[in-house]
C-alpha cells in the first residue's frame, strides 16, 4: 500500500517517487537481509545464504542508482520530503521485523534490528544528500564485513560478485563484434 502512494505518478513528481523507490530497494527488506546474513555468519542454510547475497547485492545496485539519479536531478524532493518519506519507510520495515522476530536469537532480537533499519535508513539519507534522523550506531558490526567478503576462490564455491566489464575493451570477444541491435527475434 504504501509503496503504491508514493510510487503512483498522479500523487508525486519525480523526485518523490524516485526516493520511495531508493527507499523500497535499500530500507525495505534490509531486516530480512541482515537476518539471512545473520545465518551466514553462522555457518548454516549456505544454498538460502548464497541466494540472499545475489539478491542484496542487487537491491543495493538499485538503491545506488536511485540516489544517483536523484543527485543529478535540477530539484530534488527537498529534505523535509525525503524524511517523510524515509520515515515512513522504517516504520514500516519496523513494524515487519518485530512480528517476523518475536523472540531473540544469539546476537538479534528486535530492538537491536530496529537499530540497525534505523542505521540503514541514516545512511540512505546521507546518499540522498540530506541530514540524518536516527543519529545510531550499526549494532550487528558484521553487516559491514559482508561487502568485504566478496573475493571467492573459484574451486570452492559458486561465486557471488559481479564481474566489471572491461570498460576500456576493444568491444570484440574473439573475432566476434559486440554491439547491440533491436533487429532478432528473442
Amino acid at each position: 500500500e504504501w509503496a503504491l502512494r508514493w510510487l503512483d505518478r498522479k500523487r508525486g513528481n519525480f523526485a518523490e517517487r524516485l526516493v520511495a523507490f531508493a527507499a523500497v530497494e535499500g530500507i525495505f527488506f534490509s531486516g530480512s537481509f541482515c537476518a539471512l546474513f545473520w545465518l551466514k555468519k553462522q555457518g548454516i542454510m549456505q544454498g538460502l545464504t548464497f541466494s540472499n547475497e545475489l539478491i542484496s547485492r542487487d537491491e543495493g545496485l538499485h538503491c545506488d542508482f536511485a540516489c544517483l539519479l536523484h543527485s543529478k536531478l535540477n530539484r530534488g524532493a527537498g529534505e523535509n520530503m525525503i524524511h517523510r518519506i524515509i520515515s515512513e519507510a522504517v516504520k514500516i520495515e519496523t513494524e515487519f521485523v518485530t512480528e517476523a522476530l518475536p523472540v531473540s536469537l544469539i546476537g538479534m532480537n528486535a530492538t537491536l534490528m530496529k537499530q540497525y533499519i534505523e542505521f540503514v535508513a541514516d545512511r540512505l539519507l546521507i546518499s540522498l544528500g540530506a541530514t540524518k534522523l536516527y543519529n545510531v550506531e550499526n549494532p550487528f558490526p558484521w553487516m559491514e564485513m559482508i561487502s568485504l567478503q566478496g573475493k571467492t576462490n573459484f574451486f570452492e564455491r559458486r561465486v557471488g560478485e559481479y564481474q566489471k566489464a572491461g570498460v576500456m575493451s576493444s568491444g570484440t570477444l574473439g573475432a566476434v563484434q559486440q554491439r547491440f541491435s533491436l533487429e532478432e527475434d528473442f
